[in-house]
């Protein structure tokens, strides 16, 4: 792949910046990541000049369209996370989508990884949920072959809106709030891990299927707070309040901010009590899963990357 030019839509957020950092540690020198983040482009080219990176809102023809024409590989990274209108979500998960693959020629179509989610397969119904399944049913329906990727929760380097955003709250505050009991079953993925075997599809030319990608250690939410607290050495303590009242406490802080971290969307997604399917993906792609507490320490603590913060 070292002369493969390999497209990233959406790749200045959390795994596109990781998955940057591992393609040119193998070598690869064509790359181009497309975002409509400025910030966070900005971000990458400072760790990687020699990387070619294009503003644009996928949402919207332009040229970046130009860029897939002599595309080997295009990665679909792009998704809307948060946010409280669904037409964000609309637009980013579903239009950009559509839009993606009405500009790919079908003669000489460039070899496709579809980065889904777990919550296609979750009990939630809020904006998220249902926009990426939209989008997933827009990529099966496209006839392309392409390996659909659902990983759950991930967190490692450049993480922005989760254990990054979290971990940086407890640095500011004497008391770090946790809903209920805690006692939330997740899953999380190493975006490490979840590179690696995206870079397995791109070396094997994986044509299809549909993978759920799950962290093979079930933690609940309140231990995984614990840890990252070690991690970073935070000094905040921890505190279990009423489900309602954290509800409330969320609800009034989205009414001050048109973006807020964490929605009531999201708090309920957080208990839904979900547990999702755990394949053997070490076995399937060839990639080692490392322990949560190993990944957790290099996330906070690696000397180049652990204290880059990406933009909200």
């Amino acid at each position: 792949m070292m002369d493969q030019k390999i497209v990233l839509a959406g790749g200045a957020g959390l795994v596109g910046q990781n998955l940057v950092v591992r393609l040119q540690a193998r070598g690869c020198r064509n790359l181009v990541v497309i975002d409509k983040h400025e910030a966070n482009l900005a971000v990458l080219r400072g760790l990687h000049p020699d990387v070619v990176t294009l503003c644009a809102d996928l949402s919207r023809a332009g040229q970046w369209q130009s860029h897939l024409e002599n595309a080997d590989v295009v990665v679909l990274l792009q998704a809307q996370i948060g946010g409280k209108r669904l037409a964000e979500f609309e637009r980013n998960n579903i239009e950009s989508t559509r839009l993606v693959l009405d500009s790919i020629d079908r003669q000489s179509p460039p070899y496709l990884v579809h980065v889904s989610s777990s919550v296609i397969e979750s009990v939630a119904n809020d904006f998220y949920a249902t926009t990426k399944r939209a989008q997933e049913q827009l990529i099966l329906a496209s006839g392309l072959p392409c390996p659909v990727l659902r990983p759950t929760l991930m967190y490692g380097w450049f993480d922005r809106k989760h254990l990054g955003w979290l971990s940086r709250f407890m640095q500011k505050t004497p008391v770090f709030p946790i809903p209920g009991s805690g006692r939330y079953m997740r899953q999380p993925l190493y975006v490490g891990d979840f590179c690696n075997i995206i870079i397995s599809c791109m070396e094997r030319r994986v044509d299809g299927g549909i993978f759920n990608i799950t962290g093979r250690e079930k933690i609940d939410y309140i231990d995984i707070i614990r840890q990252v607290k070690r991690a970073t050495r935070s000094a905040s303590l921890i505190v279990c309040i009423p489900y309602w009242l954290f509800y409330a406490l969320l609800a009034v802080w989205g009414l001050f901010d048109k973006n807020p971290p964490f929605t009531t969307q999201q708090l309920a997604a957080l208990c839904a009590d979900d547990e999702f399917e755990v394949i053997d993906w070490p076995e399937i792609f060839g990639v080692q899963s490392t322990p949560f507490e190993q990944a957790i320490d290099e996330t906070f603590n690696h000397p180049a990357y652990g204290k880059v913060v990406l933009e909200f």
